[in-house]
């Protein structure tokens, strides 16, 4: 379980020293508690909450579920494999509210081709409904989605000047567009976290 007291407490205006002397324990034993490095027992959060005028479930941080990242995704530049880490092994991102983390994968976006819809830095979401292949609900639509030389790309995907082929267009007036290529897979972007809003565990 994580607390959010050093935010109330900065909030009232209080020292570590401050709340050390009310809860009558010594500096250090709070800066434990504060920090998580001392155990947190009913007492000391009850007595903390008093001091600052909040209820108890206020100090609490809920631990939300997170979502591995896969590796990254070309818009414009080349990123070969984007599946760059062991299963579980790359980082990890907190699940955004509303968004079941089952069967979900994020990427990062490493190029500016999709400018100004996705930038550098920023995670997309998807779900593969299946492990090949281009359904047919996808042509027309923002995908992240891997070529069949292992690149791994966030495009528009139309569909090309024959069956099994596709042009990845870029929303970027400036960005290269690719035509008639072949793609091992396509998925939806189901959601869309500019870098900043993106809390990486």
């Amino acid at each position: 379980m994580r607390f959010n007291i050093r935010e109330k407490r900065l909030a009232a205006g209080l020292t570590q020293e401050d709340m050390a002397d009310r809860l009558e324990i010594s500096t250090g034993l709070y800066n434990g508690l504060e920090k998580g490095k001392r155990r947190m027992n009913e007492t000391y959060m009850e007595g903390i909450a008093n001091i600052l005028g909040v209820a108890v479930s206020d100090l609490i941080i809920e631990d939300r579920p997170t979502i591995a990242i896969a590796g990254k995704v070309g818009a414009g530049a080349q990123v070969p494999v984007f599946d760059a880490y062991e299963k579980g092994d790359g980082p990890q991102v907190e699940c955004p509210p509303g968004l079941s983390p089952r069967g979900v994968v994020a990427v990062e976006v490493e190029g500016d081709s999709m400018e100004p819809v996705y930038s550098a830095g920023d995670l997309l979401f998807y779900t593969r409904d299946s492990s090949d292949g281009v359904p047919g609900d996808v042509v027309g639509h923002r995908c992240v989605c891997e070529d069949a030389d292992g690149m791994g790309w966030v495009k528009q995907v139309k569909a090309g000047d024959e069956p099994g082929l596709f042009h990845l267009i870029s929303l970027n007036p400036t960005g290269s567009n690719a035509h008639n290529v072949q793609l091992i897979w396509a998925a939806r972007v189901r959601l869309h976290w500019p870098a900043e809003l993106a809390r990486k565990t």
